[in-house]
């Protein structure tokens, strides 16, 4: 399997936009091209299966390794496992659904549908990286197109947004930069792989760990550089706020698995505390922040940030059913915020509102849309039968397994937060779709088209798989999560 076909074919389907002419021609090579990747990860994921039933125990598979600036030691290497593929599934899934509800988009089509796809290039650059330039080159592919899309596109205070957003998280790939630069003079190698395999002194370790973590931890909301995600989430346009929430956040993520915590395991156990302590406020925090908002796209931003708190706190943890939660709840939360972002479009589409106080009865006139709404509500306040339940339940139970006092309380406070979670879930949800007709022009409304059907259903399909039959993800992530967990413990050893 040649992973570089993941780049490539974005890649591809991109330049391609730039020779479109009109919206027909170009939403179709996009959604064209998205579903070439899809299919690719459907094909990724097959053959990656096929490898591991013949026996296969390498850590990474598929791999491929050329020089590409040998002074430096730059190698363009690649190479995935199950956590790995988990996201490029989720990427594929999130730029399809993002492209169906940007079906009638008519503003500078062939610019944001171009932008759109050169997004989910950098992301899946970032999942398959087993080189640290590489991986921070297609890191910093992903950050100026957000602006732009807020920028252009965006609604609000876009302006202000698309700057915050932009500034936040340069700062972020900054620290980042740093961090791995630490990692390199140290060891002479930018090879994950390789590093992995090298005893990294602790004080150095300590030093440069914090650069990492916090570097990517700023992409995955971890509080308090958390700011820039309501803003972002709620000027940008549908697409990219599927794309920020579903996809983006979780190149923080998993950074800070893969990099920070795989690499500087010594480091990641000395700092543990502070982790858990920061994952609990945001998870608290984001909670309580979502019960006084009333738009429906600050009411999903602020719920991303308590949410992507389960995953730092999984991550903080360091046990291997923690740290298996914290993926799940990537995945998970991927495909619930893009869901719970797609129907606020479609709503506000229609509606040309976001406010609660001025919506209602929605579920008379659009049954599909608001049937949408409350599956993606369902999901996040942890419904067993959804995905939110499976990654949440996992990540309590991960963390529960550490004895000491103060990681059981930050564990029964995360917990807590569910009952806060139902409460602003349900009352959305109830304000929004349930009741009477609060404004008559809502009669003349209409559900959803056939592209925003599909764009849900592929989304919603995810979401009840990994709920009603966890055991095929946890399968897949399995080995990887394992293999982080070995070095963690190997790093408890070596103390």
């Amino acid at each position: 399997m040649n992973l570089s076909l993941l780049i490539l074919l974005p890649l591809l389907t991109a330049v391609t936009i730039l020779f479109c002419n009109g919206l027909k021609q170009v939403r179709s090579v996009a959604l064209a091209g998205s579903v070439l990747q899809l299919a690719l990860g459907i094909f990724l994921l097959v053959v990656y299966w096929q490898e591991r039933n013949t026996g296969n125990l390498s850590p990474m598979l598929f791999e491929f390794s050329v020089t590409w600036f040998a002074p430096l030691h730059i190698n363009y290497h690649i190479g995935v496992d199950g956590i790995s593929i988990a996201m490029i599934l989720l990427t594929a899934s999130v730029v399809v659904a993002g492209i169906l509800v940007s079906w009638t988009m008519e503003k500078l089509s062939k610019e944001f549908f171009f932008l759109l796809i050169f997004l989910s290039l950098g992301a899946y650059g970032f999942f398959i990286s087993l080189d640290l330039f590489t991986l921070f080159f297609f890191l910093e592919i992903a950050v100026i197109p957000k602006f732009l899309l807020i920028g252009i596109w965006g609604s609000g205070k876009k302006d202000y947004s698309a700057m915050k957003l932009a500034l936040m998280l340069m700062a972020g790939s900054a620290l980042v930069f740093v961090g791995l630069m630490g990692v390199y003079y140290q060891t002479g190698s930018l090879d994950i792989l390789q590093i992995s395999q090298m005893h990294i002194p602790l004080e150095v370790q300590k030093f440069f760990f914090p650069f990492a973590f916090i570097g990517f931890g700023i992409f995955a909301a971890l509080f308090p550089f958390h700011t820039w995600v309501p803003d972002g989430h709620a000027s940008a346009p549908t697409a990219a706020s599927m794309f920020l929430a579903g996809i983006s956040m979780k190149l923080g993520g998993y950074g800070c698995l893969r990099v920070a915590t795989f690499l500087m395991p010594d480091a990641a156990h000395a700092y543990s505390w502070i982790i858990i302590l920061l994952a609990t406020i945001a998870i608290i925090y984001g909670a309580f922040a979502t019960m006084m908002q009333t738009d429906l796209k600050y009411i999903n931003a602020y719920s991303s940030v308590s949410h992507c708190g389960f995953v730092i706190l999984g991550i903080g943890m360091l046990t291997e059913t923690s740290i298996n939660g914290a993926v799940l709840q990537m995945v998970s939360h991927g495909l619930m915020t893009a869901l719970f972002f797609a129907a606020i479009g479609m709503i506000y589409s229609r509606t040309h509102t976001r406010m609660v106080a001025q919506l209602g009865g929605l579920l008379k006139v659009m049954p599909f849309i608001s049937t949408v709404f409350v599956i993606a509500g369902l999901c996040s306040l942890g419904l067993p039968g959804f995905s939110g339940f499976v990654a949440e339940m996992t990540v309590f139970m991960g963390s529960w397994q550490n004895t000491d006092t103060m990681y059981r309380l930050a564990t029964i406070l995360s917990c807590a937060s569910i009952v806060v979670t139902a409460v602003y879930i349900l009352r959305a949800a109830g304000k929004t779709v349930m009741g009477p007709i609060t404004d008559n022009d809502f009669l003349q409304l209409t559900d959803a088209r056939w592209n925003e059907k599909l764009a849900a259903a592929i989304l919603i399909i995810g979401i009840v798989l990994i709920g009603v039959a966890p055991f095929l993800i946890n399968q897949l992530i399995g080995p990887g999560t394992e293999n982080i967990f070995q070095q963690v413990g190997k790093a408890i050893t070596l103390k």
